[in-house]
């Protein structure tokens, strides 16, 4: 099915004075197969930043209580899955980058796929935050595109966001069948990277237990992680945080009864099945 395969990516010109980037992949796969291949010698890396404190000029940032219960979770469902997990936590962002620049130039050869995590506050239009400062998601996924980190080339990445994405809140609408009400379900579901939540939106998370999104992802990868293909256990997340969640805070009308609706974006050409070889 696939064949191996060194190489670097190097230049050349298409058309007049367009420089296209010719990549030769550690390895390559049938044009049309339906799987990645899941039969490396390593799993691959996962990296995972996480934020508690800000120090951030002229923004006032809360600190993120039950941050470290994501990322506790989170790690210990990925290592079950094979990877070798890396945790950086309060990190500036010139350290961010100066990470995942690192992790992009590494040969990758010999691994599945790629996780990059990011759990911290977050704003419109695709803004997070390190500890000192805002930046764009787009810094960081933008170092593993294929001309920049050949040895990924037709393998997986995936970057998962636990993060805010605006200020709107989900108010959810009620689902009656005879006039009776039978369940809550917010606004924006049933619309067909994974975020938390949809642009402009607030994310949840509870101080004991962690965030809805990254707990009900953990429970998918621990109890279905190498049954259902990654897409599919996705979607499973999206229906347990959107169904299942509703936050409770009487004492601040503004924040209660809220929903929530995590957000799918997928460019994958193949399914992502964890065990498969």
């Amino acid at each position: 099915m696939f064949g191996r395969k060194g190489g670097f990516p190097r230049q050349s010109t298409a058309g007049s004075g367009t420089r296209v980037s010719v990549v030769s992949p550690a390895y390559t796969i049938e044009r049309y197969s339906s799987y990645y291949p899941m039969n490396h010698k390593n799993r691959g890396k996962a990296v995972i930043f996480t934020h508690a404190v800000f120090s951030v000029p002229n923004v006032k940032l809360a600190a993120r209580e039950g941050g470290e219960v994501d990322c506790k979770m989170l790690g210990e469902s990925l290592e079950r899955l094979g990877f070798e997990v890396d945790i950086y936590r309060d990190k500036r962002l010139k350290d961010i980058l100066q990470i995942t620049e690192k992790v992009s130039v590494m040969d990758h050869s010999n691994s599945d796929c790629l996780v990059v995590a990011i759990l911290t506050h977050g704003d419109e239009g695709e803004i997070i935050y390190a500890h000192d400062c805002p930046y764009q998601i787009s810094s960081i996924w933008t170092q593993f595109t294929g001309d920049r980190c050949p040895t990924l080339v037709s393998k997986p990445k995936i970057f998962l966001i636990q993060a805010c994405r605006g200020n709107e809140l989900d108010s959810g609408v009620k689902i009656e069948k005879d006039g009776v009400a039978r369940y809550s379900i917010p606004t924006h579901a049933d619309f067909l990277f994974a975020f938390a939540t949809i642009p402009g939106f607030m994310s949840f998370r509870n101080t004991k237990n962690g965030s809805w999104f990254i707990r009900e992802l953990c429970h998918e990868l621990n109890e279905n992680g190498q049954r259902y293909d990654f897409l599919t256990l996705l979607t499973f997340v999206v229906q347990k945080v959107a169904y299942g969640y509703e936050s409770i805070a009487p004492n601040t009308p503004e924040y209660h009864l809220k929903k929530q609706t995590p957000c799918i974006v997928s460019m994958l050409t193949r399914l992502l099945l964890f065990n498969y070889v």
